[in-house]
């Protein structure tokens, strides 16, 4: 009632200010509808002179085309409520100012109304909505192009990640074989498998494949020649899977057995006549490439320009020792005198011993063998005689560590157990199948202690012309000869 009253007196006192200005034209005031403000939308009060607008417990600002009339109240606090229900609170601590951008429009006229103005502004709100969505565009298409080059440089990592993994799925693959139950025999020729060389390379090569393969392994040490075919029987009546012949001795007994036991698989190292059988697969080396190495060593080591050569048995197979050593040592030293000497056993270490010392009376101060078990006489003899031994299939400085200059390596080692590895995944093939240095099947021996640093960097430039083929080292008689004359007399019964 208050609040009527007040509004009753306040719109007397304004037609009475308005007669005694000598306002002659009144119209009578009347309650109008409450207006209702929303956020960003424009309140428009239409003001004539004759006309006012009043909004309970809200204070607007109205204007006409000669004055504007603000109307307060004794609380001089207003608070504007909508259906939204926006509260404007001011307390003690704390006063929310809430600005809007709402902007009041005065029509100047009785005709004129806010729709263009309402429409300009809504325009700009549009325009400042669709600047906004322009940015928001761009921070997304930046966003977008962090995500796309996150996802590319995912991808690559992953990738990578996925080449790692197929790696090592390789690898884990070649680890899995399983040869649990697969029996791989060995047939030593007379050097026996203790001969510190080819014999005993072999038998590592088996163990090496029995421990990551799980295969059960065995050796037949032959005593004599006549042991080879007997060995070999023993071993197909046992039931072995593959059998594994060292050298070409074992050669006639093994044709033999491969005519009698089609369904036997064998392996035999160092001989190739075999090969025209299907369950048959020849294991050869370039060893004429590995004792070129270790001749270049003993031409530059010595320093009597005369050094030695023990065969331990003449073969086409075994003078490719001969034939590299030789020429090794010419290229090395051309005025270098080569002593040789044809043990014709490989299990005759004394032979060996007899064969240095002969040879150190001629001068020779670095002897090269090819021997076997005869070999270990020769590594003996030189150093008793206090000068250089060269060793053969395997790195024999172990025997002798400051006697041995270098070994010429032939890995039967890794060529036995390639080939058990290869059975166990069906993978092994018939024919010959040569190793050579680029394949890592023959080398020098890596330690290299009694090598000088020039001997070292002509033997690995020699390493790299062979690769290349700027070297070619010859391994037979006709080649040999034809570079270097006819120097090599162990061959006399080619």
């Amino acid at each position: 009632m208050r609040k009527k009253f007040l509004v009753a007196m306040l719109a007397g006192s304004m037609v009475a200010s308005m007669a005694a200005c000598g306002t002659s034209d009144t119209k009578k005031t009347t309650e109008a509808p409450q207006t209702v403000a929303t956020t960003e939308e424009p309140t428009t009060a239409a003001k004539t002179t004759e006309e006012v607008t009043t909004v309970e417990e809200t204070t607007v600002e109205e204007t006409t085309v000669e004055e504007t009339t603000v109307v307060e109240t004794e609380e001089e606090t207003t608070v504007a409520e909508t259906e939204e229900e926006t509260t404007v609170a001011e307390t003690e601590e704390e006063t929310t100012v809430v600005e809007t951008e709402e902007e009041t429009t005065v029509a100047e006229t009785e005709e004129e109304t806010t729709v263009a103005e309402t429409e300009e502004e809504t325009t700009v709100v549009e325009t400042e909505e669709e600047t906004t969505v322009a940015e928001t565009e761009e921070e997304t298409t930046v966003v977008e192009t962090e995500e796309e080059t996150t996802v590319e440089e995912t991808e690559e990592e992953t990738t990578v990640a996925e080449t790692e993994e197929e790696a090592t799925g390789e690898e884990t693959t070649e680890e899995a074989i399983d040869g649990t139950g697969i029996k791989v025999g060995m047939v030593t020729d007379v050097g026996g498998v203790n001969d510190g060389s080819f014999n005993e390379s072999a038998w590592t090569g088996l163990q090496m494949a029995a421990e990551d393969f799980g295969v059960e392994v065995n050796y037949m040490e032959s005593k004599t020649d006549s042991d080879y075919a007997p060995n070999i029987e023993t071993l197909i009546d046992e039931d072995y899977d593959l059998i594994i012949i060292t050298g070409y001795m074992l050669a006639d007994a093994l044709r033999e057995a491969a005519e009698l036991y089609p369904d036997q698989t064998f392996v035999i190292i160092d001989d190739a006549s075999n090969a025209e059988f299907e369950n048959v697969t020849c294991m050869m080396f370039e060893q004429a490439q590995a004792s070129y190495l270790v001749g270049l060593a003993a031409g530059m080591a010595t320093e009597t320009d005369t050094v030695g050569f023990v065969l331990g048995m003449e073969s086409e197979t075994m003078n490719q020792f001969g034939y590299g050593y030789l020429a090794g040592v010419l290229d090395a030293n051309a005025d270098a005198k080569i002593e040789q000497f044809n043990a014709n056993s490989f299990g005759d270490p004394a032979i060996g011993k007899t064969a240095v010392t002969n040879m150190v009376t001629e001068g020779a101060d670095v002897v090269f063998h090819a021997a076997g078990g005869t070999g270990l006489g020769v590594i003996d003899g030189c150093k008793e005689a206090g000068i250089w031994a060269i060793g053969v299939d395997s790195d024999q400085s172990v025997l002798a560590p400051e006697t041995v200059l270098t070994s010429a390596m032939k890995r039967v080692d890794n060529g036995c157990y390639e080939a058990i590895k290869a059975y166990l995944k069906g993978e092994l093939e018939s024919g010959v199948l040569t190793y050579d240095l680029e394949m890592g099947g023959v080398d020098i021996a890596p330690t290299t202690d009694n090598l000088s640093d020039e001997i070292l960097e002509a033997v690995e430039a020699a390493k790299e012309a062979i690769i290349a083929g700027e070297i070619v080292v010859p391994n037979n008689k006709e080649d040999f000869e034809e570079k270097y004359g006819d120097v090599y007399v162990l061959d006399s019964e080619e």
